[in-house]
C-alpha cells in the first residue's frame, strides 16, 4: 500500500466549517484544478475525469465530525484508493488541515504517479481557504438579502 501525504495547511477557520464543506462533495469542484473535467456530484459521491488521463469516481465512506473524513473509489478508477481528510482544530477559529492517498499501485505506476499525486493533494489544500470564504461570502449575501426582503434592515421595501 502507498501512502501520499499532504502538506499540513493551517486555515482561519474553525474545525467544524472545514468538516461540513468536505464532507460535501458538492463543494469540492471549487477545489479541483483546471484538467478536471466532467465533474458530477452529490453530497455523498462524485465523479470526473482527469483530462488526457483516467475517469474517476469517489465515495465518502466515514464521517467523524469535526475530524475525520473518509473517501473510497466508486465505479472505475484505475486502481483502488482511500482519501483520509484530517482536520485538527488548533483554536477558536484556526485548524490544521492535512490529505492522506492510500493506493495500491505497482511501483511502475508509483514511480510515475506520487509527484503529481503530491501536488494535486498540496493544491486542494491550497484552494480550501479561498473556496470556504467563497462559500461565507455566499451565506453572507442570502442573509442580507432575506432581511432586506423581510424588512429588518433600513434597505428594507
Amino acid at each position: 500500500m502507498t501512502r501520499i501525504e499532504s502538506e499540513k495547511k493551517q486555515v482561519s477557520k474553525p474545525a467544524t466549517d472545514i468538516y461540513n464543506f468536505l464532507s460535501n462533495f458538492n463543494n469540492f469542484e471549487k477545489l479541483m484544478p483546471e484538467q478536471v473535467k466532467d465533474w458530477k456530484s452529490t453530497e455523498e459521491e462524485c465523479s470526473f475525469t482527469i483530462a488526457g488521463m483516467a475517469s474517476l469516481g469517489m465515495k465518502i465512506v466515514e464521517k467523524k465530525a469535526p475530524e475525520f473524513i473518509k473517501v473510497t473509489r466508486n465505479g472505475s478508477a484505475p486502481f483502488d484508493f482511500t482519501l483520509d481528510c484530517n482536520i485538527q482544530s488548533t483554536g477558536d477559529s484556526s485548524s490544521e488541515v492535512s490529505l492522506a492517498f492510500n493506493a495500491d499501485l505497482n511501483p511502475m505506476l508509483k514511480m510515475m504517479a506520487q509527484k503529481p499525486l503530491q501536488n494535486f493533494l498540496n493544491l486542494l489544500l491550497e484552494k480550501l481557504p479561498a473556496a470556504l470564504a467563497d462559500v461565507a461570502g455566499i451565506v453572507e449575501q442570502a442573509v442580507l438579502h432575506l432581511q432586506v426582503d423581510l424588512g429588518l434592515t433600513q434597505g428594507g421595501h
